[in-house]
């Protein structure tokens, strides 16, 4: 993946960061020595502050693997809210049972294995604050439709790598992941129940709050 910023800039905003604790420091050198996609935590420092301020108590997260990004929505929404973590690897999800234990927030989240736009299709409408979208890019169309009723009035539809490496704007080729990335973000800022935008940080945010 090649940073919106550039490598530069993104060297800069990383070295402005507070130090991260033994848990979180592991899991990011877990995630650079295996290849492992994880928000990183200048984007994960946007999604604990926005939780904070929506003031955040049920988070559903689509595609989870080691859980970097479900640690911090945990610590997030505090000791009293949950947060739902979804993989369909079982390695994964106990690895990341073990993350959550040693950082002691283990039972604010509620791990579930299996396809993640499954499960959540099984959940009821208005019912989480947030859902933070990072699944496989080519089921980002299928998210929003089924995610857009589920987010509560006032709540945030919030998807990971919206811009692609920057291929969204390359208007001479596009594969099938960057037309499903184009067709997920027309339908964000077209849909008239959503207020929309695309912040420009590592691969792009979109941050969509239901009106």
């Amino acid at each position: 993946m090649n940073p919106i910023t550039g490598e530069a800039v993104e060297n800069y905003m990383d070295s402005l960061l507070p130090a991260r604790d033994e848990v979180l420091r592991e899991m990011e050198l877990q995630a650079k020595q295996r290849d492992i996609p994880i928000i990183g935590p200048a984007v994960a420092s946007v999604l604990y502050q926005l939780a904070q301020i929506a003031r955040a108590q049920t988070v559903f997260e689509l595609g989870s693997a080691i859980g970097y990004s479900t640690l911090w929505w945990a610590r997030a929404v505090g000791p009293a809210g949950k947060v739902i973590y979804t993989d369909s690897s079982r390695k994964n999800a106990e690895e990341a049972r073990r993350y959550f234990e040693r950082a002691g927030v283990a039972a604010r989240i509620d791990i579930r294995i299996g396809d993640a736009l499954e499960i959540l299709s099984e959940e009821k409408p208005a019912s989480f604050d947030i859902i933070f979208n990072d699944v496989d890019k080519e089921d980002y169309p299928r998210v929003f439709a089924l995610a857009a009723d589920r987010v509560r009035k006032g709540g945030l539809l919030i998807s990971d790598n919206v811009l692609w490496s920057g291929k969204v704007a390359n208007s001479d080729h596009h594969d099938d992941t960057t037309k499903a990335i184009l067709k997920f973000n027309r339908l964000l800022y077209d849909s008239p129940d959503f207020f929309t935008t695309i912040i420009p940080m590592r691969d792009g945010i979109a941050i969509a709050r239901r009106k």
